[in-house]
C-alpha cells in the first residue's frame, strides 16, 4: 500500500491576466482551483496511473474539506489529522512572467502532530510512505527525522520530496529514495545555486553513500539523474510551452513511484516521470497524461558516463 502526507496541504489557485499591473483591477482570462500540496498532488497522479493511494496530513476549516471532499470524489482515501484555523489558499498567476504567492497555513499544535505521527507508526510493514513539501507553523524540522525513525523501525519504504534541511539527518535511517531539486541539492550541502552537472552528480552520489538507498534529482527542462548503488542514469526532458511549474516536480515522482508498482523497468519508470512532470509545467495543473505518448518520444534515458 502507498501513503502520502501533506503536512501543509493547500488549495491552489490558477490566475491568467493578460498582463499584471498594479494600483488598478486586474481581472482575469482564466481561472482553476486545485486541491493541492507535494503529496496530495502525487495521490492525485497515482489515481490517473491506476495506482491506490491513502492521504495523510494536517487539513484545517472549509479549505480543508474541500480538499478531503474532493480527494475522496476521485476515489482516493484520506485519513487527514483536522486542526483548527484555515488550509491555506496560494496563488499562481500566468501573465507575461509567472508569479507564484504562497502562504503559510495553520499552526499545527504539538499534540496534533503527535497524532499524525501514530498514524503513520500503524502503517503496515512493506508499504510506502511518501513525504512531501514544506512544514506549517509549529512543526519543527527534526519531525522528518521522527519519521524516517519510525518508518526504519516498522519497516516502511519511506520517500522524501522536501526542502527541510533535516533530511541529512534521515540518512542514517536508509530511506529509499530521496527526490530533491538542483536548488535543494545545494542547500543541502551548503553549496551555491546553481550547481554544474559535475557537482550535481557529486552530491547525488554522496546521498547514497550515507544512506539513501535511491535518489532522483529533478532538473526542470534538463530532465533529471537517478542513482542507486547499482545504476547513474540520465534523463532528457521534453520540450515545450511552460504554463505553470508548481506541480511538476510532484507529477514526476507520483509517475515514477506508480510505474514502479506497476512492475516497469526502471528506464521506463524514469522515463515517464520526466515526461509527466513536462506535461505538467505545459499545463495548468497536474498532467492528464493525453499528451505522455508524444513525449515520451523526446525522452532518452543513459547511463552517465564522466567526461
Amino acid at each position: 500500500m502507498i501513503y502520502t502526507c501533506t503536512m501543509n496541504t493547500a488549495i491552489d489557485l490558477y490566475v491568467a491576466v493578460d498582463e499584471l499591473k498594479p494600483d488598478i483591477v486586474n481581472r482575469t482570462l482564466d481561472e482553476d482551483y486545485q486541491p493541492n500540496g507535494k503529496g496530495v498532488n502525487v495521490s492525485i497522479m497515482l489515481k490517473r496511473l491506476g495506482v491506490p493511494s491513502t492521504a495523510l496530513g494536517f487539513i484545517a476549516g472549509f479549505s480543508g474539506r474541500y480538499i478531503k471532499d474532493s480527494l475522496e470524489e476521485l476515489g482516493i482515501q484520506t485519513d487527514f489529522v483536522e486542526v483548527d484555523g484555515i488550509t491555506r489558499i496560494n496563488v499562481f498567476i500566468n501573465s507575461k512572467d509567472e508569479y507564484k504567492i504562497v502562504n503559510q497555513g495553520p499552526m499545527i499544535k504539538p499534540n496534533e502532530q503527535e497524532i499524525l505521527l501514530n498514524k503513520i507508526k500503524e502503517i503496515p510493514a512493506g508499504s510506502i510512505l511518501i513525504v512531501s513539501g514544506s512544514l506549517p507553523k509549529g512543526v519543527p524540522d527534526s519531525i522528518i527525522v521522527d519519521i524516517a525513525k519510525v518508518c526504519s523501525e516498522h519497516d516502511v519504504m519511506l520517500v522524501l520530496d522536501t526542502s527541510v534541511g533535516t533530511v541529512i539527518r534521515t540518512l542514517e535511517y536508509k530511506p529509499f529514495l530521496l527526490k530533491p531539486n538542483e536548488e535543494e541539492v545545494a542547500n543541502l550541502f551548503k553549496k551555491a545555486h546553481p550547481l554544474s552537472e559535475k557537482e550535481l552528480i557529486e552530491c547525488g552520489k554522496e546521498l547514497i553513500k550515507q544512506g539513501a538507498q535511491n535518489v532522483m534529482i529533478s532538473r526542470g527542462k534538463d530532465g533529471a539523474l537517478y542513482f542507486s548503488q547499482e545504476n547513474l542514469l540520465k534523463a532528457t526532458s521534453p520540450q515545450g510551452q511552460v504554463v505553470n511549474t508548481a506541480c511538476a516536480g510532484d507529477a514526476m515522482l507520483g509517475a515514477f513511484i506508480g510505474k514502479s508498482m506497476q512492475k516497469n523497468s526502471l528506464e521506463d519508470a524514469l522515463a515517464h516521470a520526466v515526461a509527466t512532470g513536462a506535461s505538467t509545467a505545459f499545463s495548468k495543473g497536474l498532467s492528464d497524461l493525453e499528451d505522455i505518448p508524444a513525449l515520451l518520444n523526446q525522452v532518452t534515458i543513459s547511463v552517465y558516463k564522466e567526461a
